[in-house]
C-alpha cells in the first residue's frame, strides 16, 4: 500500500541517536553508526522523530510500505530485559523496563527509557523510605531514566499523572538534600538555560504538557540571573499548551540554601 512513512537520509545522519527516544513505537535503531528504520510496519508515519534530528536527516515521505501494525509494535515493545532483584544487604531500587531497550537494537544505552519501582517493602512509594544507615548507603529517589530534557521522550509512560520536577543542572550539586526534599515521588527533567537552546526547551516542555496529564510542576533553579530562563521556559510551555497546572518556583542559593 502507498502510505506516509519515515525516511532517513544516511548521508546526513551522524548517529547521535536523539531520534530514538522520540519514537514511541521503537521503530528506529542505530546500526553501523546510522539511524535506520527497523521495519515498515513499526512506523506510524506521524513523524514525531522529525523535530529531534539536529541534522535534518529525517523526513516523512509517501511510498509503498507495509501497513502500520499495532500488534507488531506491542510485540516489539515487550520488555526484553528484567533486572535481577537486588541483594537484601544492599537496599536499592529495582529496575523495570517500560519501553524498548535501544541498546539491544544497536541504539544508545543513554537514551533507554526506564522507570524504577520502589524497593521491596516500600509499599510502592520510595519516597516513604528513610535513607538506610551506613556510609554510601543513601537511597536514590530517582524514578525514571533518562532525565536530560533533550533526551526524554515526550510521551514517556512515566509522565502519566506525574508531579513534574524541572531542575537546572547545577541544583543537585548545590542543594545537599535534593533527593529527599525535592525529588521523592516526582518525575525529573534537567537542563541548563544558559548553555542549551531555551526555545528548544520551551518546545519540548510544551509537548510534554500537551501529551500528558501532568498534575503539578515544580521548577528548581539557581539564584544566578541566567538560571531564571528555565522557569521562563516552563511558564511559556504551559501557556502554549493551554494548561493550568499548580506551579511552584524554588530558588536555590549558590551555597545550597533555599532563597525563595
Amino acid at each position: 500500500m502507498i502510505r506516509k512513512i519515515v525516511q532517513i537520509d544516511e548521508a546526513k545522519c551522524d548517529g547521535c541517536g536523539q531520534c530514538i527516544p522520540s519514537c514511541a513505537e521503537g521503530a528506529i535503531r542505530l546500526e553501523g553508526g546510522k539511524a535506520r528504520l527497523s521495519a515498515d510496519q513499526l512506523c506510524d508515519g506521524l513523524g514525531a522523530c522529525l523535530g529531534e534530528c539536529p541534522q535534518g536527516a529525517i523526513t516523512v515521505v509517501e511510498r509503498e510500505a507495509d501497513a502500520f501494525d499495532e500488534l507488531a509494535v506491542a510485540k516489539h515493545l515487550t520488555p526484553a530485559l528484567q533486572a535481577a532483584p537486588p541483594p537484601e544487604s544492599k537496599p536499592r531500587t529495582s529496575l523495570r523496563l517500560v519501553q524498548p531497550d535501544p541498546s539491544s537494537a544497536g541504539g544508545c544505552p543513554g537514551v533507554r527509557t526506564m522507570t524504577f519501582a520502589a524497593p521491596a517493602g516500600a509499599g510502592g512509594n520510595a519516597a516513604m523510605l528513610p535513607p538506610p544507615p551506613g556510609p554510601g548507603a543513601a537511597l536514590s529517589r530517582l524514578g525514571q531514566w533518562p532525565v536530560q530534557l533533550n533526551l526524554v521522550p515526550t510521551r514517556a509512560p512515566y509522565f502519566a499523572g506525574a508531579d513534574l520536577l524541572i531542575a537546572a543542572d547545577c541544583v543537585p550539586f548545590a542543594y545537599a538534600r535534593f533527593h529527599e526534599d525535592f525529588l521523592a515521588g516526582k518525575r525529573l527533567v534537567v537542563g541548563c538555560p544558559k548553555l542549551d537552546d531555551l526555545q528548544a526547551y520551551v518546545g519540548k516542555l510544551t509537548q510534554i504538557f500537551s501529551c500528558n496529564t501532568i498534575r503539578s510542576v515544580t521548577v528548581l533553579r539557581m539564584e544566578v540571573p541566567c538560571c531564571g530562563g528555565i522557569s521562563t521556559a516552563a511558564r511559556q510551555a504551559l501557556a502554549q499548551a493551554g494548561k493550568v497546572i499548580p506551579f511552584q518556583d524554588v530558588v536555590i542559593g549558590v551555597q545550597g540554601d533555599v532563597k525563595a
